[in-house]
């Protein structure tokens, strides 16, 4: 099994191959699983390319900078608990934490969504 690290997460992708199976029937395994992948890219590209119709190269530059907005300010509250000197409040601590899941849910909506384009689900105009 290998494993693909994300910004904040694993993912897995499991592609048993039996080794004990004859040749034949490991071709034929193979033919129904590249049916079954061409089947969700089938899928994938007409719905997402449906939902997202609209999306194009100044969606994914306003997306960019709306995410480069939420690293910026969670860095910078980070910095201003860091020079306080005190202790960090469980509110501080609140703040803090809403910071960096509005970047990490940004930063991973920019990459999902540049992996559809790049696998084809979704044309830019």
């Amino acid at each position: 099994m290998s494993t693909m690290l994300t910004q904040s997460r694993r993912r897995s992708s499991d592609h048993f191959q039996p080794e004990d199976m004859e040749p034949q029937e490991q071709r034929r395994l193979r033919g129904l699983l590249e049916q079954i992948d061409y089947a969700a890219y089938v899928a994938n590209r007409e719905l997402i390319g449906h939902a997202l119709a609209q999306a194009d190269v100044a969606a994914f530059q306003k997306l960019a900078v709306l995410t480069a907005q939420a690293r910026a300010r969670w860095g910078a509250e980070a910095i201003r608990l860091a020079e306080s000197g005190a202790p960090a409040t469980p509110d501080q601590v609140a703040r803090l934490t809403a910071a960096r899941t509005a970047y990490d849910e940004l930063s991973e909506a920019f990459d999902a969504l540049r992996r559809m384009v790049e696998r084809g689900y979704l044309p830019l105009k």
